[in-house]
This record gives structure tokens, C-alpha cells and sequence, in this order.
């Protein structure tokens, strides 16, 4: 997991091939203004979705995974908690891995907590079990979904 300003994205380009693509996005687009939904960038490999609204209390977040994706969210506007502990520790998932979703979920408590102001983001990789939006505030938020390479 990673948890980074905006200013740094550079650092992390060499990470994956459509890093570099992926932060270039947050760094052009006119998140503030642009309608939520899905935006398509390279297709399946790469697209986001921007969202708007606010979170769960703390005690309702759920602890999710993907095998797919790897998950850039980055904060436009608000703060969002978020929870973090490492799928080695989690145990089984409560219900199957849904392959057309890219989720599945864990019935434990995150072992960090942590807050993502606006201009923020972090990286979740599949290893990666995280509880986001684990706050009531409005949060706008994108996350970019970037598939793992082979």
C-alpha cells in the first residue's frame, strides 16, 4: 500500500506500465467538474471512476480485495478514512470472489487506519485489504482500477 500527494505520482511511474498514463489523468482532468461515473482510458487495462457522496460510519466500512485491479483512489475533495491490513492476515473471505465485480470481502478489522485528504492518493495492490470511504463526510473521489500485469 501506498499513500502519497499528487505532487510525487512521478515516483511510482515505474511501478507498472500504465502508472505513468494513470497519474497523467489525475493530473489533466478537470476532476472537480467532470460528471461521476466511468471514464474509459486504455480500455479494460485502465479506466476510472470518479464518485461523489458520502461514506459509512467507521464501524460499517467493509474490508474488500481485488485480484484483478490494482487501485489508485485519489481524493478531489473532502477526506476519506480509510482502513488497511494485509490479505496474509485476513483469513477466508465471507463470500466468494465475484469475477465480474473484481471484490471480494472480509469479515475483519482493518489493522491501520488512516486519513486521505483531497490532493492525496494510495495505491492498493491485491495484497492489499482496504476499507474505503469509513467516514460520513462528502467525499469526491476517483479511483483508478490499472490491471495487474501477468
Amino acid at each position: 500500500m501506498v499513500l502519497d500527494s499528487l505532487q510525487h505520482a512521478a515516483r511510482y511511474y515505474a511501478l507498472h506500465p500504465l502508472f505513468k498514463q494513470a497519474f497523467q489523468f489525475l493530473q489533466e482532468a478537470d476532476l472537480q467538474n467532470l460528471p461521476t461515473g466511468k471514464i474509459e482510458l486504455a480500455g479494460d487495462d485502465l479506466f476510472a471512476i470518479l464518485s461523489e457522496g458520502p461514506g459509512v460510519a467507521k464501524a460499517d466500512a467493509k474490508m474488500e480485495a481485488h485480484q484483478r485491479y490494482i487501485d489508485i483512489q485519489y481524493i478531489v475533495r473532502g477526506t476519506d478514512h480509510m482502513g488497511w491490513q494485509d490479505l496474509s492476515s485476513c483469513g477466508t473471505s465471507i463470500e466468494p470472489y465475484s469475477a465480474e465485480r473484481d471484490v471480494y470481502f472480509f469479515d475483519v478489522k482493518p489493522t491501520s487506519w488512516f486519513d486521505v485528504p483531497a490532493g492525496f492518493f494510495t495505491i492498493f495492490f491485491p495484497n492489499d485489504v482496504h476499507a474505503p470511504l469509513a467516514t460520513q463526510e462528502v467525499v469526491r473521489k476517483v479511483v483508478l482500477k490499472i490491471a495487474v500485469q501477468g
